[in-house]
């Protein structure tokens, strides 16, 4: 059974936190990210302990959070336009393939005790590459596992793979140093990415439409940035996120050094760490209720007040209330990340999805490197406590701002299936896919008393047109005509055009059109101009 026949007859009222888990398609993948993450985060314990025993530095061993980080700040949102144009399923295998040959040569070297410092940050950017260039894929694929009523468990139970693997990894990978050694925790790593590989494989996904027609890289570029620059909702949502990110980012740099503070070995790092994951599990028990009963901008400010508790807890209690607090935080964590990353999913279209998810991955992380560093310098200069309580009092100006800075109206419910009600355009010419750009006009007849209304509605137009690719956008009114309106925009090319119109205008765009329209009593009349070419040089003569 396909992936999206499995969704379909799942049971669309579940509210059980667990319900997408009854899929196999996402059960299957699910098991598999865990896993990889499991993998990921043992992998990232034994690099950093093994600078430890080489006595590398604080700097050096600093730097394998920065390797990893680096290339999803570098390479998201190239990875959200392969993600687009190509077909997901097999960008995962080869990405999972690539990161499997990575670890498994780090394996390798390890073995024959070759490792230096700089191999291993070599090798942590390396993964980080081909981890950021499967991560929107993995978001982009969510929807089509499971039905639209379990997104949001869906999203949390993403949300588990990762906070859990914090949880299970570290504490897994330091068992495993001290025994073994770094290269069996390295060739587990690289067994992960293998497991991944055969989840995928046995995925039977349906073939991925609209890769026929599969748009030139960077006009896909361009046309997510144009799309997220121009969807009020998409920007909303990674506005939240930035917010969030950056003071939360503070526990997260500085709760090494709140281990210091406490005289804490790498087993007690290591149960911080693990409160926080084993808080983030307990959120998805906890978050369908808390959903159920209050709105998701609610669920945002209460995150925002908890994750601002366990920070504070981090400057100056003791370890036991440190951790029940760590708990809360890790609740508050999953909660923001499983709102957020399901207003995401539930409010981009299919089309430019993988490229709206890059943006997002490119937002947060970004905000969580910049804050890492910004909050690791503020610690120098004034102490960890300080620099902890700034961030808790940041966290709770987060909470208040969801009044004036909330969600907006329509996320996650806005009809984003693609309409395929275009009419062919009838020319006189046969242009080409790349012949442009395209100036098209829209002449309106307007009844005289709803002129104030009919431009009222075509704001909503604009943001449309712009969404879907078109720019310089205007409307303007005859001079002769009292009732005639023009509406006028670009688009780059006149494939660009046929894609805006049959693969990204969605069902939302198209109620937008007609609310446009009901003020007007006759059919609009579009045109369609193209560049002309310019004469050879030397070709034009004057005469006297």
């Amino acid at each position: 059974m396909s992936a999206t026949s499995s969704a379909d007859a799942s049971t669309p009222g579940a509210v059980s936190a667990w319900a997408p888990l009854a899929i196999p398609a996402f059960r299957m993948l699910w098991f598999a990210q865990l896993g990889s993450n499991i993998g990921t985060w043992m992998q990232t314990v034994g690099a950093q302990w093994y600078l430890v025993d080489a006595a590398a530095g604080a700097t050096i061993i600093a730097l394998v959070q920065t390797a990893s980080l680096a290339p999803a700040v570098l390479f998201s949102l190239p990875a959200g336009v392969l993600a687009d144009s190509l077909d997901r399923r097999r960008l995962l295998i080869w990405g999972s393939a690539a990161s499997a040959v990575i670890a498994a040569v780090l394996t390798v070297i390890a073995f024959l005790n070759d490792l230096t410092p700089w191999t291993i940050l070599g090798f942590t950017f390396l993964l980080g590459i081909t981890s950021t260039l499967t991560s929107p894929a993995w978001q982009a694929i969510q929807p089509e596992l499971v039905p639209r009523p379990l997104i949001g468990a869906s999203s949390a139970l993403g949300g588990v793979t990762v906070n859990g693997a914090r949880a299970v990894g570290p504490a897994l990978a330091g068992v495993l140093l001290s025994l073994f050694g770094a290269p069996l925790v390295f060739g587990i790593n690289a067994l992960s990415f293998v497991a991944a590989v055969i989840a995928l494989l046995w995925w039977r996904r349906p073939p991925q439409s609209g890769l026929d027609d599969r748009e030139p890289f960077t006009a896909a570029l361009r046309a997510g940035v144009r799309y997220v620059a121009s969807a009020h909702l998409v920007r909303r949502i990674l506005l939240r996120s930035a917010l969030f990110a950056l003071p939360a980012s503070a526990l997260w740099a500085l709760l090494p050094v709140t281990a210091k503070r406490l005289d804490l070995a790498a087993s007690g790092y290591g149960f911080l760490l693990g409160a926080l994951g084993a808080g983030a599990v307990l959120g998805i028990f906890v978050l369908p209720v808390a959903r159920k009963r209050f709105s998701d901008n609610t669920v945002i400010a209460v995150s925002a007040l908890l994750f601002a508790a366990g920070t504070l807890a981090a400057a100056w209690l003791p370890f036991v209330p440190l951790l029940l607090l760590l708990v809360l935080a890790g609740v508050a964590w999953i909660g923001t990340l499983t709102v957020l990353n399901a207003a995401l999913q539930l409010t981009l279209p299919q089309w430019v999805r993988s490229r709206g998810a890059s943006i997002y991955i490119l937002v947060f992380m970004g905000t969580m490197a910049v804050g890492s560093f910004g909050w690791g310098a503020l610690a120098g200069g004034v102490g960890t406590a300080t620099s902890l309580a700034v961030a808790a009092a940041l966290l709770v100006v987060v909470a208040a701002s969801v009044m004036w800075l909330p969600l907006l109206p329509g996320t996650g419910t806005v009809d984003r299936t693609v309409s395929l009600s275009w009419p062919t355009p009838t020319l006189v010419l046969e242009p080409q896919p790349t012949d442009g750009p395209v100036l098209v006009q829209i002449a309106y007849t307007v009844r005289p008393d709803d002129i104030d209304a009919f431009r009222e509605s075509m704001r909503l137009v604009e943001s449309s047109r712009r969404r879907t690719g078109g720019y310089r956008w205007t409307l303007l009114r005859s001079g002769e005509e009292e009732d005639l309106l023009l509406e006028s925009f670009m688009v780059p090319s006149w494939g660009e055009y046929r894609r805006q119109q049959t693969q990204r205008q969605t069902g939302r765009d198209r109620e937008i059109q007609a609310t446009a329209l009901a003020h007007s009593d006759a059919e609009p009349r579009e045109k369609h101009y193209f560049p002309e070419p310019s004469p050879p040089r030397g070709s034009i003569r004057l005469h006297r």
